[in-house]
């Protein structure tokens, strides 16, 4: 996939993430969400499955990457509330 794809794939998937986890996020930060979101989920895949995954447009691709960022905003979120206590 090309960098414009990158982005906007990492876009949907970031935003569908915040949409599960209920919190708005910006566009540039759903962005970056999604695509760190997507190496998550491969890792994860990868660990799980033991066979790689292939980022791609396809629906199992979107579904990792989804995955990953809840994963990721789930952490977040957990970090946020112990600095706040």
């Amino acid at each position: 996939m090309g960098l414009l794809s990158w982005i906007l794939f990492g876009a949907l998937a970031g935003w569908v993430a915040s949409l599960i986890v209920g919190r708005g996020h910006g566009c540039c930060l759903n962005v970056i969400i999604g695509i760190i979101g997507a190496f998550i989920g491969g890792a994860l895949v990868q660990i799980t499955t033991g066979r790689g995954l292939s980022i791609g447009w396809d629906l199992r691709s979107f579904a990792v990457a989804v995955v990953g960022s809840v994963v990721l905003l789930a952490i977040a979120g957990l970090a946020g509330r112990a600095a706040r206590r």
